[in-house]
């Protein structure tokens, strides 16, 4: 009996081996690009991947808030990401809540229809959302550039599963106590939905933050300007002439900080899906 022992363990030795080199492998890149922000130009293309302190300098990031609009970029990526966080979580949660207790004539038909949206690309979507967004009037405004995406399929469908696996005897007291149906969704079946709901907001939140294609054609105004299109623009060498990659790398750097903060806070709650349901 000893001996599969000894083979068990060196199995499970050999397995977080492979897990660690795995992700050394995959977070290699985000400390080349850590590492790269604080070295000078001529040191950034001569040695990528070198550690030598000497090379240590903040001067791409003092010329990134000195000679450029991270900070104005970063405040409208900041407005955008919290209307648009709080509107999804909100409208997806009716949406989903509708879909799972509510029973109307085409129910499953929307229901179908949201499935599809889902498989649509999004870039298939953005002439007609320019064109809607100059017919309404609302080009180069905050309205544009958040009205959009207040609502997405993939966040109905998360709802709408998981408010299906709270038992319906749960609403059905509430209902007795005089409690209406929003009453009932606002007070009792959204609070046991905190799973769900960390987890739709995470990723109302980085896809907001990340978004780029839906900015460009909805404003044109350098005052509208979010931190994905003005690191775009870095990119092409908005501040100067050369490979200029301490300064992308930087901007790049400071723009992940926010999503990745808040994934690191919330992991816990979003892997934990079932936390929020009543066991029957």
């Amino acid at each position: 009996m000893r001996e599969p022992t000894r083979h068990n363990g060196k199995f499970w030795w050999l397995t977080y081996l492979v897990l660690i080199m795995l992700a050394l492998i995959y977070i290699s890149p985000f400390l080349i690009q850590i590492v790269n922000s604080f070295k000078t130009e001529a040191a950034a293309v001569q040695d990528p991947l070198g550690l030598d302190s000497a090379y240590f300098t903040t001067a791409s990031y003092q010329k990134l808030f000195a000679a450029s609009d991270f900070p104005l970029w970063a405040k409208n990526s900041f407005i955008v990401t919290l209307v648009v966080t709080v509107g999804r979580v909100f409208f997806n949660s009716l949406a989903g809540y509708a879909l799972a207790r509510l029973r109307f004539r085409g129910r499953n038909v929307i229901f179908a229809a949201l499935v599809a949206v889902m498989a649509v690309p999004n870039v298939v979507l953005l002439i007609p959302k320019f064109l809607v967004i100059k017919q309404l009037g609302i080009y180069d405004t905050y309205v544009a550039m958040t009205l959009p995406l207040l609502v997405d399929a993939a966040g109905i469908f998360i709802m709408k599963n998981f408010f299906e696996s709270i038992p319906a005897s749960v609403e059905e007291q509430a209902r007795i106590d005089g409690a209406g149906t929003f009453r009932t969704f606002w007070s009792i079946v959204l609070p046991m939905a905190t799973p769900a709901v960390v987890t739709i907001s995470i990723i109302a939140f980085q896809g907001s933050w990340n978004e780029l294609a839906h900015f460009i054609v909805s404003t044109q105004d350098p005052q509208l300007t979010t931190l994905t299109k003005g690191v775009a623009a870095l990119s092409s060498g908005q501040l100067s002439q050369g490979s200029q990659y301490p300064l992308k790398l930087a901007a790049s750097l400071l723009m992940t900080v926010p999503v990745a903060i808040l994934f690191f806070t919330f992991q816990k709650r979003i892997m934990n899906t079932s936390a929020g349901a009543v066991k029957g």
